[in-house]
Parts: C-alpha cells; sequence; structure tokens
C-alpha cells in the first residue's frame, strides 16, 4: 500500500515552495533568496534576542500588539523569513499563518556566525522592500547594533549606527524606547 500524495492547487513555484516549507515536520525553516536554511538559534542568540523582547515589551502591550518570531512572506519573492523577532498588532497576529513586513512595526535580526551577512544585506534590502518601518540589526559579530527607518524601494532611508554594545539606543514612536545595549554580547 503506497501513501497517497497531499494534493494542493500551485500556480507557480513561489507558491509551492512556500507551502513545502510550512509542511516541514520538526524544524522551522526560512527562505532567504530561494535558499532553504533552517532556524535553529543557540542560547546565546536568543538571550540577545530576549533582552531586546524585555526592553520593549511595556511599548508593545501600551500599543496593543504581540512580539514573537511568527513568519513573514515576502510575496512575489522567493523569500519566507522568520525573524528573530517582529511586533505586530495583536489583532493581526490572531489566526495568521504569515504576516507581510509592512504589517510589522519593528522587525529585530540577531547575528550568528552563519547569517551575519544576510541579516546585514539581504535582509535589511528586503526588509526595506517591503515596508517595515523599522529594522533593528543586533549584530554580535561586531558587537553592534544598528537601527534602520524609512523605508523605500532602495532601501532604508534612515541609519542609526552602527552603535557599539553598550551605547543606548533610542527605538522612535512609537515605542519611543531607550534600549540599554550592554547585555546583547
Amino acid at each position: 500500500m503506497s501513501a497517497q500524495p497531499h494534493s494542493y492547487a500551485a500556480a507557480d513555484p513561489e507558491t509551492a515552495l512556500k507551502y513545502a516549507i510550512q509542511h516541514i515536520r520538526g524544524d522551522r525553516v526560512q527562505i532567504v533568496e530561494g535558499v532553504i536554511e533552517p532556524v535553529s538559534p543557540s542560547w546565546d542568540h536568543e538571550a540577545a534576542a530576549d533582552v531586546v523582547r524585555e526592553q520593549i515589551g511595556p511599548a508593545v502591550r501600551r500599543l496593543g500588539c504581540v512580539a514573537g518570531s511568527g513568519n513573514l512572506d515576502l510575496p512575489g519573492s522567493s523569500n519566507w523569513y522568520v525573524p528573530d523577532l517582529a511586533v505586530v498588532p495583536r489583532d493581526l497576529a490572531k489566526g495568521a499563518g504569515a504576516l507581510l513586513p509592512d504589517q510589522t512595526l519593528l522587525v529585530v535580526e540577531v547575528t550568528s556566525e552563519s547569517n551575519a551577512d544576510t541579516d546585514r544585506t539581504a535582509k535589511r534590502r528586503r526588509y526595506a522592500e517591503y515596508g517595515a518601518p523599522l529594522y533593528l540589526l543586533v549584530d554580535r559579530q561586531e558587537r553592534a547594533c544598528t537601527l534602520f527607518a524609512e523605508p523605500g524601494e532602495l532601501g532604508y532611508t534612515r541609519v542609526e549606527g552602527p552603535h557599539p554594545f553598550g551605547t543606548p539606543v533610542r527605538l522612535p514612536e512609537p515605542f519611543a524606547v531607550e534600549l540599554d545595549t550592554s547585555d546583547l554580547g
């Protein structure tokens, strides 16, 4: 007896690829410029994301949002991201399989040895292209934070940093939070 394949309607390769990665058992994966990558952060990596999450927590609650690492789809491209942290309105998060970068208020990526260049270049460019209003890059290899704002098709038009760990980083409205970056490294 052979197993019957699951049938679905996929009009194009992008849809088929994104469907397939959502149905991988076990590990979470993302697609970056057409390359499937496992998402398996170390505890040091998680600790850095948690430092940011804890500090923005009061603002996230005040704004009626949630902070987590849910899926972000970039339609029309072969990209499906799992950010280290994204802040999204609570009503959009309910029942959502994936959101779009322009539905976020903030996206945070924490670099690892294996993905630092991806977070510094490809994701920064794509988050801007898809309208993520704020992108915070926590670069553990460079021991610095950079805040990107005012997205456009050619990239972010405002860049603050890189700020060495230990230098406060101000998240603008609607957050109005000064991040203490001394515990990120």
